[in-house]
């Protein structure tokens, strides 16, 4: 069984440098709600400190990563597809 469950962890990053990134729980799609809005340019969040990091444009810092800048509020994350061996919702098979 795997140990990946339908809460997304509290703190979450998509650089591949960070100690939050975990690559198989974003191949999953994880989906963040900030505010009551869907945000889709999240690069990392934290829940338990109320706090999303999104691209600030197209502005690069001068080893060329994306420059971010932090919005606190209530931060909501989700996943956009069931785990693997899960049925997705409303995906119940009936034997007829």
């Amino acid at each position: 069984m795997s140990d990946i469950t339908d809460t997304p962890p509290d703190r979450l990053s998509l650089d591949p440098r960070s100690p939050h990134f975990k690559e198989e729980l974003l191949r999953r799609g994880v989906g963040i709600r900030f505010n009551g809005v869907e945000k889709t340019n999240v690069e990392e969040y934290s829940v338990s400190e109320g706090w999303i990091k999104v691209a600030a444009g197209k502005s690069r810092d001068r080893f060329g990563n994306p420059m971010t800048i932090k919005l606190k509020g209530t931060v909501v994350p989700y996943y956009e597809r069931a785990a693997e061996g899960e049925p997705e919702v409303g995906d119940e098979t009936e034997e007829k």
